[in-house]
């Protein structure tokens, strides 16, 4: 029984940890060619002949700089500055949420980047514990150049879609590294809701989102590695 317990209790979740430790070395070199999310969008559109993944892997040196200041402008206006967890945004979303306001996110690039490479969707406090987790790791092991790299590589894009590489060849019938500042911020201002919203044909919302980055990125400076 104690050697049991040992197992359950020691063993396992040590290995565990080293398993996704060295995941996530692994994976600050290697590109990231397959996530959960689209596994679960494969089987939720696989009665959908016209349904195609499509996902063009590019170092950030192939993805135009504007790109990289749209999503910080949009998603993570710290993301130079905080270790993984953005605690600003957190206690504004908490103070909002007292006063009856809309409920709104606080997740960085960095916890979305961990959440779609590592996991599954879901809410439970199991799955954002080890969101956190990740996101720690990642923050140690890859750091801020390939945190962005990976994110603007696994980001869902559209309908099947996933990488801003995928979304400018889509949309815009040009690769990455050619974005413009307009172009950059109607695919930042879609991805919140990729499945719904269309940067080569926004709606009103979404020129009015765009408007409002592209205003944000004149304010932040570029990062030290881009």
């Amino acid at each position: 029984m104690k050697r049991f317990l040992r197992y359950i209790l020691i063993y396992i979740p040590i290995s565990l940890i080293l398993l996704s430790i060295i995941w996530v070395v692994l994976l600050k070199w290697v590109p990231v060619y397959y996530t959960p999310l689209m596994a679960i969008r494969s089987i939720e559109y696989r009665n959908d002949p016209d349904f195609k993944s499509t996902k063009n892997w590019k170092s950030l040196d192939e993805i135009s700089n504007k790109m990289v200041y749209a999503v910080i402008a949009s998603e993570d206006n710290r993301f130079e500055e905080h270790n993984g967890f953005d605690f600003i945004e957190i206690k504004n979303a908490i103070n909002d949420s007292k006063k009856g306001k809309r409920l709104r996110g606080a997740s960085t690039i960095s916890q979305q980047t961990a959440k779609n490479v590592f996991l599954f969707p879901g809410r439970s406090w199991i799955r954002k514990g080890l969101e956190c987790y990740f996101t720690l790791l990642i923050e140690w092991i890859w750091g801020k150049e390939r945190i962005m790299e990976v994110y603007l590589n696994v980001a869902e894009t559209g309908k099947g879609l996933y990488g801003v590489e995928a979304a400018a060849q889509k949309y815009f019938k040009k690769s990455a590294s050619k974005l413009n500042s307009y172009e950059s911020s109607l695919i930042a201002a879609s991805l919140p809701n990729p499945l719904k919203r269309n940067p080569a044909k926004p709606t009103n919302y979404m020129i009015k989102r765009a408007s409002q980055i592209r205003s944000l990125m004149n304010k932040i400076a570029l990062p030290e590695w881009k």
